[in-house]
């Protein structure tokens, strides 16, 4: 690095360490959404809980349920804030199928 690039670049290091910082912040949450010891350990909190009647059975299976899709990516294959593209647009009408 020049002595010049090395001056001019100066202000912007910490703008270059905040945006390192929030990569591997990034790179350790990724690393325990998928990580199976802590899916597994969430799976054992919940069948604890079920088992000592804090939740009931349905919320434990929709508990356990989000713990395997996170762990197999389904749900962030498609984030709920996304359409999917087969999806029609808003503004678009319905087909009429039948004509009148």
């Amino acid at each position: 690095m020049g002595l010049i690039t090395g001056i001019l670049g100066l202000p912007l290091a910490p703008l270059k360490g905040l945006i390192r910082l929030a990569e591997v912040i990034q790179e350790q949450v990724d690393r325990e959404l998928h990580d199976p010891a802590v899916a597994r350990r969430q799976l054992e909190e919940i069948e604890a809980a079920q088992a000592e009647d804090v939740i009931s059975e349905e919320e434990a299976h929709e508990a356990m349920t989000q713990v395997l899709e996170r762990m197999t990516d389904q749900s962030a294959a498609e984030p709920e804030d996304t359409v999917p593209e087969d999806a029609a647009p808003e503004d678009a009408e319905p087909e009429d199928t039948e004509r009148r």
